[in-house]
């Protein structure tokens, strides 16, 4: 399983990941830049915020200043180039809105020649709330509209749109309100759903609804997962494939990413991209 792969000699394509950095090294840029690195594309960072954490939680951030990240963007945009972008955590309305400002001035989002990958990093993976009220105003009036596509998993989904996904139908439902914020699609994961052995997400871009289930991969051990699906979106996004194909093609990644993973540290160890290192030429 891969993407196309520059030849020696040549540039990949470039992704660029606004994200907070993860001192266990499971989620965030860090596991941005290994699915990056193994789907054949550059990655670049802008760094949002240093958080203090292992596998058992977050204990503690300091944020970076918002012109501190648009510099940043506007460094790499600038000279290196980016085919797509991603975002993760972003700690803070400020910081959400010196991205959205400076995301219009290097052509990144939507209606731009950059499509853009919103991961809402919200909610930590016990469903408490990461952003105040006023940063969660933000990122739904302001980055959402600018988002080629989101991917909140259902925790997010609650805080954003105040819908408890419980079946298909509040899925639907959950995805339509956040299609009504701005985004071309929405996408519900359904990793959370326990109702049955698969693991059900909803892709919607107010016409049609794609569905795609895999097997549910039984383990603890998830931590970055939601990180990985959204930069292997970004990565297929940056080859121009089609939001559909890019969204299948990550969760297809992010499943063997899931099966693969191993126990770190006392509590909740990373999905692990490093599989493909050990994988087969036709995998």
């Amino acid at each position: 399983m891969g993407l196309p792969v520059a030849q020696p000699g040549s540039v990949p394509k470039r992704v660029l990941t606004i994200a907070g950095s993860d001192s266990g090294g499971g989620a965030g840029i860090q596991a941005d830049m290994r699915t990056f690195a193994l789907l054949g594309v550059h990655g670049c960072v802008a760094v949002t915020a240093v958080t203090v954490q292992n596998s058992l939680g977050v204990s503690g951030f300091e944020e970076i200043s918002p012109q501190t990240v648009a510099a940043q963007i506007d460094t790499v945009a600038g000279d290196i180039g980016v085919a797509a972008a991603k975002t993760g955590m972003l700690a803070s309305a400020p910081i959400i809105e010196a991205i959205v400002e400076q995301c219009g001035r290097s052509g990144i989002g939507r209606d731009a020649s950059v499509p853009l990958v919103v991961d809402p990093v919200c909610a930590s993976m016990h469903g408490n709330q990461l952003l105040a009220d006023s940063a969660l105003d933000t990122l739904r009036h302001k980055l959402f509209p600018l988002a080629t596509v989101v991917t909140p998993n259902l925790d997010e989904v609650r805080l954003i749109t105040g819908i408890e996904v419980t079946d298909a139908d509040s899925q639907r439902d959950a995805a339509r309100a956040l299609l009504d914020l701005g985004p071309r699609w929405a996408l519900v994961k359904g990793g959370h759903l326990r109702a049955s052995d698969r693991s059900p997400d909803l892709l919607y871009d107010g016409e049609h609804f794609i569905e795609l289930s895999h097997e549910r991969i039984d383990t603890p051990h998830d931590h970055g997962a939601g990180d990985t699906l959204a930069a292997a979106i970004a990565s297929a996004l940056a080859h121009e494939s089609p939001v559909p194909e890019a969204v299948g093609f990550a969760k297809d990644w992010v499943t063997r990413c899931l099966a693969a993973a191993y126990p770190l540290g006392a509590g909740h160890g990373p999905v692990n991209p490093l599989w493909r290192l050990r994988a087969g030429p036709a995998d």
